[in-house]
């Protein structure tokens, strides 16, 4: 039985719904964060060999587990770059150096790739974007750093937590978790 053309332009905007559960606040999870803003991610970490790709994964669910919940929020303005990372559920008092990285994240904790530099090879402080964020004895926590510039385009694609501070089986190198951001 065909469809009249009323039935068709019915199907029409639904192809305009944005993709992914929203938030609490109703925006899809990678949402634009305000006029000029930038990005928000809102995530729960889950396994990086899952049926459905995960936009945030964990590599040590000793210390990210399973469904704990990640938020990073990326601003720009006036050629700077501000990235706030918030998280609940994870290990309690418990530092975790995080980093902007230039891959994806994936199955294997090497898919995000090396640090993203502005100026590669340069050391200086501001060359990348690094902060250590800190948990409560509840597990929740949040960091922020900025930087006097933009990212590349294309080049910045997801945010790793590293293990810190040596936690069971876990040196302070280890990727613990990563979070997909387009940045």
């Amino acid at each position: 039985m065909p469809l009249s053309p009323a039935a068709g332009a019915l199907l029409v905007p639904l192809a305009l719904l944005p993709i992914g559960p929203p938030d609490a606040q109703g925006r899809p999870t990678d949402a634009p964060a305000g006029p000029g803003a930038g990005r928000v991610v809102d995530a729960r970490f889950d396994r990086a060999d899952g049926f459905v790709p995960a936009r945030a994964v964990t590599h040590a669910p000793d210390l990210v587990p399973y469904g704990s919940q990640v938020r990073v929020t990326v601003g720009r303005a006036a050629g700077r770059t501000s990235v706030t990372v918030e998280l609940a559920g994870v290990a309690g008092s418990h530092e975790f150096p995080a980093h902007v990285h230039t891959g994806r994240c994936g199955a294997d904790p090497a898919s995000s790739g090396p640090h993203y530099q502005q100026v590669a090879g340069s050391d200086a402080a501001d060359n990348e974007v690094r902060m250590t964020l800190r948990t409560g004895p509840d597990g929740t926590g949040t960091a922020s750093a900025t930087v006097p510039w933009e990212f590349r385009p294309d080049e910045a694609h997801s945010l790793v937590l590293h293990a810190g501070t040596p936690a069971g089986p876990h040196a302070a190198a280890d990727r613990a978790a990563c979070v997909d951001v387009d940045f």
